[in-house]
């Protein structure tokens, strides 16, 4: 009779990453994602039309279809180049456990963020930008090392707000033109992500595994 040692779990390993398994598709897919947004930007310019409409309108059922359009438009160039690298950079930090996983952490950003905007944004307003899936992807990254209770995703989330420590300043209310409702439900739907995304592995890792013994 012989014992096996049981092999590490996948999907454990997977979520305690740093950085993507496929570094080169995780790249590829947050620069799409990002010429995707000035390619809605230069549209924008050339049209006559002005498609920065379609942004969220709160509290009006006719602009709440701009909760799945908001973060693809900007205010202006200007307003979209200070979004392209925490874009960049977070996204392509965020998908360390895969694009699968990664999409349903940016699915939940996407719709909390959006939905909280809708909810409680000034009147009157229209809110697009991409800024509140950096601060999701933001808060993300900065929490999934405590719920994996993994140390080097806790180290690279030191380093990230160490580096981006000033973007915490758009949380707060008083900037005017700044959608500080974005940013906080935003960062509140990373952290919701992280936390969903963490018990979704805890409970696959609770199966038990298969037994690791033979007769011989």
């Amino acid at each position: 009779m012989s014992t096996l040692p049981v092999n590490p779990d996948p999907e454990t390993d997977a979520a305690k990453r740093v950085l993507p398994p496929r570094p080169k598709a995780a790249a590829l897919v947050a620069l799409s994602f990002t010429l995707l947004l000035y390619l809605v930007e230069l549209v924008d310019v050339i049209l006559p039309g002005d498609l920065d409409q379609g942004g969220i309108h709160s509290r009006m059922l006719s602009g709440l279809d701009g909760v799945l359009f908001a973060p693809l438009l900007h205010a202006g160039w200007s307003h979209l180049f200070a979004n392209t690298v925490p874009v960049l950079v977070f996204s392509f930090l965020a998908m360390a456990a895969g694009i699968g996983r990664f999409a349903l952490v940016t699915a939940i950003i996407w719709v909390v963020s959006g939905l909280g905007v809708w909810l409680i944004g000034p009147a009157d307003t229209v809110t697009v930008g991409a800024s509140g899936l950096a601060f999701g992807w933001l808060a993300y990254l900065l929490v999934r090392g405590i719920f994996n209770r993994a140390a080097g995703q806790i180290l690279v989330a030191v380093v990230l707000l160490g580096v981006w420590s000033g973007m915490l300043a758009g949380l707060l209310p008083g900037n005017p033109g700044v959608s500080w409702q974005g940013h906080v439900f935003g960062a509140l739907a990373g952290v919701l992500a992280a936390w969903l995304t963490s018990r979704t592995g805890k409970s696959r890792k609770a199966v038990p595994p298969a037994a690791g013994n033979l007769e011989g």
